[in-house]
């Protein structure tokens, strides 16, 4: 089912009149990349947030049907040896579209991870919606950890006393749902980190007008 996004009231609602931020239910989600292009992806981790806990994971190898830089290699230990034969993107969203589209999705750094999807989305030819809803781990850090040297997700791991086997996509959509699940445990609201995604002009579109 698409989204259909409307500005009503203090909250982003979608088709069901449902809101995306009162709903309870977060996708957080990682992506890595095969090449300095970043429209394909070579791995995929979602973990989903609900009722105050993780409640599903999902990671997977995507076989990104095109080049590896060596610095990707380096950085993400994905080799083209290591995706043959897993599924290709178009297979993968059959499963993906459905869930992504159940919550609001979250990452930590979101605009480069909802970059990677709406190039990927793309340039392989599919159409999912134009904007989608998303909250920022990293910004919501920076706003309640301000002491931190800086906000990037292994500091954060550190300093929560979270695992993590950074780049890759499972541990990396994990620790972004509990960073996300320490956040919201303080108290604080997620609406005014909630921001909408252009997926067409590939661009943060701002925040949700009031």
């Amino acid at each position: 089912m698409a989204v259909v996004y409307e500005q009503s009231g203090d909250a982003l609602r979608n088709t069901a009149g449902e809101s995306l931020v009162t709903k309870g239910r977060y996708i957080a989600f990682d992506a890595e990349t095969p090449n300095f292009r970043n429209d394909r992806i070579s791995a995929i981790g979602v973990a989903v947030v609900e009722n105050g806990t993780i409640t599903e994971q999902f990671s997977t190898l995507v076989d990104p049907e095109t080049h590896f830089d060596r610095f990707n290699i380096e950085l993400t230990g994905i080799t083209p040896e290591s995706v043959r034969n897993k599924p290709a993107f178009p297979q993968l969203w059959q499963e993906l579209e459905p869930l992504f589209t159940s919550g609001l999705l979250v990452a930590h750094n979101a605009p480069f991870d909802l970059s990677v999807l709406a190039k990927c989305l793309q340039d392989y030819g599919i159409f999912w919606q134009p904007m989608v809803a998303y909250a920022c781990t990293c910004q919501m850090s920076r706003r309640l950890l301000p002491r931190l040297p800086n906000h990037r997700l292994n500091t954060l791991c550190d300093y929560l006393g979270l695992e993590l086997r950074h780049h890759e996509a499972g541990s990396d959509s994990l620790a972004c749902g509990e960073i996300l699940l320490r956040c919201l445990r303080t108290g604080a609201s997620l609406e005014p980190f909630v921001r909408l995604y252009d997926l067409q002009k590939i661009r943060a579109a701002g925040p949700l007008k009031r």
